[in-house]
């Protein structure tokens, strides 16, 4: 309740005292400031990733042999700083070269956090349309990009020197990336808004390219994890001998599981990068492709033992060669079927638009995989992205362009009648008389609405309006009127055009090229004669409108509105296609008194 001489309280949150002195429920809900937010929302994703690795490492150093505890917890805390940045990704360099072959896998665990952050951001901002989603995205990528730039520069030993630049480009990357996926999800559970509604958005020809790539790559990595599992499986007896030697114990053989799960989708990118061709290289001077395998000695991890023999390629790996090809079938299918025309004549180069598409992103994956690790030997470590690259587009390209032209094809041909009619069989002659009289009717349409048409009168601008008897009416034949032209329930006569919608016919000394005069062109005289004609007939059409306007407000003016009949029937009327709808008579407007 307002006091007087203060403002009324509309809209005013109700001032409710509470014993126990809790905030209001209002206040609590407020929305909160998204960049603050957003601030808050990276550190918590940095500190929780940073501790659960330091949990591992702590793990890792309790079943390690250790003397002294004081000198290697600084040791534990650096490696454990270490192990973050290399979860996003952050090459670092060590006296004999650089570390830049990284576990892909790490960039999950700060994936999945990041992710939580974006989505709890969402809840607790007021983000009121999905285009504002980069903002949200931003807030979260800015903060944590400092974080990791500010633990590059304390993880910085004699011995190990993380790249700044690195630390702050991938860290921004990945939160804005997953933090804003984050976001995106968040809200579209919140508005309820469908998957199939945001791919909408996009134009239908990216979205078609979208779909095509996405399944040639998604074809691609499943043909690269069953090649990689099957040459582990045939290597088993290796892997457990490699174990067997390394004895690293019961903590020490989680931890290698896990190193080896983390360097998982590195081994199926290699594995990618042999079935298209190129292959990879497991230091300086070695290759492993199909062509022919030649390594060296090799560090002693169980999963190395997948890598074949030097030599020939096994026989059974080349069937490993047919993957890129159907993965362009793959992709090209799907890409003409996505297509917003699913018949066109482009159908191949779109497929092979697709192809190029793959290729493209199979070299970020390769380069993404491989790098050195360390100097000499090992300075060389997995595939050459470029050769990678171009190799998939043009497989991948080529069949995405053969299957996309076929499915074209496909799509043609299924729009065809299934059953086509001989014109020289019982059933065409029976329908040639009825094709023929449908058209004669037709042609008989222009000359019954020309024999209806009554004469213009001269008096005055309106039209005279004869209406057929019923007998004549039986006696006309049926007209055939345009699927677009509206049918009314009340009576319908067949009135005179516009003068602005009746037919010019073309003046033959018009056209014809006069004396000296250049075909084409024509005096200035006549341009002038046509010009005033325009003029005039727009002067008469408006005055036409102006009588009609005058008469309106008359009627109005006397008390009533009545359909009037005879000369002035089509003033009030309306008129489309020349045909001019009149009112029943249970329609007619009554006077009120």
């Amino acid at each position: 309740m307002s006091t007087p001489g203060s403002p009324p309280d509309r809209g005013r949150p109700s001032q409710r005292t509470r014993s126990s002195g809790a905030a209001e429920p209002d206040a609590a809900a407020a929305p909160r400031p998204v960049y603050a937010t957003g601030g808050i929302a990276a550190a918590t994703a940095a500190a929780l990733g940073l501790a659960v690795i330091v949990t591992l490492t702590i793990i890792g150093w309790v079943a390690a042999p250790h003397d002294t505890f004081g000198e290697d917890i600084v040791d534990i805390l650096q490696g454990a700083v270490l192990a973050w940045l290399v979860g996003h990704h952050v090459s670092f360099s060590v006296p004999d070269g650089q570390i830049a072959l990284l576990p892909l896998g790490l960039v999950l665990l700060p994936g999945l956090l990041l992710y939580r952050s974006g989505r709890w951001l969402a809840r607790s901002c007021d983000i009121p349309r999905l285009r504002y989603v980069y903002r949200a995205a931003l807030a979260i990528a800015g903060p944590y990009a400092a974080i990791a730039g500010t633990l590059a520069l304390l993880a910085r030993t004699e011995a190990v020197e993380p790249s700044m630049p690195r630390a702050l480009v991938m860290g921004f990357v990945i939160a804005f990336l997953a933090g804003g996926l984050g976001v995106l999800r968040q809200l579209m559970r919140d508005k309820e808004v469908p998957a199939r509604d945001l791919l909408r958005l996009m134009p239908a020809r990216s979205r078609s390219l979208l779909v095509g790539m996405l399944a040639s790559t998604g074809t691609l990595v499943l043909g690269g994890l069953l090649l990689f599992l099957v040459a582990l499986g045939m290597s088993l007896p290796e892997v457990v001998e490699t174990t067997r030697v390394l004895g690293p114990g019961l903590v020490g053989g989680a931890l290698l599981v896990v190193v080896q799960l983390a360097y998982l989708p590195n081994a199926v990118v290699f594995a990618v990068c042999y079935a298209l061709g190129p292959g990879f290289a497991v230091g300086a001077g070695t290759v492993v492709a199909p062509t022919g395998v030649s390594v060296g000695a090799l560090p002693m991890l169980p999963m190395l033992a997948a890598l074949p023999s030097n030599g020939a390629a096994p026989v059974a790996s080349l069937l490993a060669l047919a993957v890129p090809f159907v993965a362009g079938a793959v992709g090209g299918a799907l890409t003409q079927r996505s297509a917003p025309d699913v018949v066109s004549e482009a159908a191949p180069l779109w497929g092979f638009v697709c192809g190029v598409t793959t290729g493209l992103l199979c070299a970020a994956l390769a380069v993404m995989a491989g790098g050195p690790l360390g100097g000499e030997r090992l300075s060389e470590v997995g595939p050459s992205a470029w050769q990678v690259g171009l190799v998939a587009a043009l497989e991948v390209g080529v069949a995405a362009a053969v299957v996309a032209w076929v499915a074209n094809w496909w799509y043609t041909r299924g729009r065809r009648p299934s059953a086509r009619r001989d014109p020289r069989s019982a059933t065409g002659r029976e329908q040639r008389p009825a094709k023929d009289a449908a058209s004669s009717v037709k042609d008989e349409a222009p000359a019954a609405r020309n024999a209806a048409r009554p004469a213009k009168s001269t008096a005055s601008p309106a039209k005279d309006v004869t209406r057929p008897s019923e007998e004549e009416a039986r006696a006309r034949p049926e007209v055939e009127l345009p699927p677009d032209v509206p049918v009314g329930e009340g009576l319908a006569t067949v009135t005179p055009l516009r003068r602005r919608e009746e037919e010019v016919r073309p003046d033959p000394d018009r056209n014809a090229p006069r004396d000296g005069f250049p075909e084409g062109e024509e005096p200035d005289s006549d341009r002038a004669d046509r010009a005033a004609e325009r003029a005039e007939g727009r002067s008469e059409r408006r005055e036409l409108r102006r009588q009609r306007r005058e008469e309106r407000r008359a009627g109005r003016a006397g008390g009533g509105r009545w359909w009037r009949r005879g000369s002035a029937e089509d003033e009030e009327s309306e008129e489309m296609y020349g045909i001019t709808y009149e009112a029943e008579p249970d329609e007619i407007d009554t006077p009120q008194r």
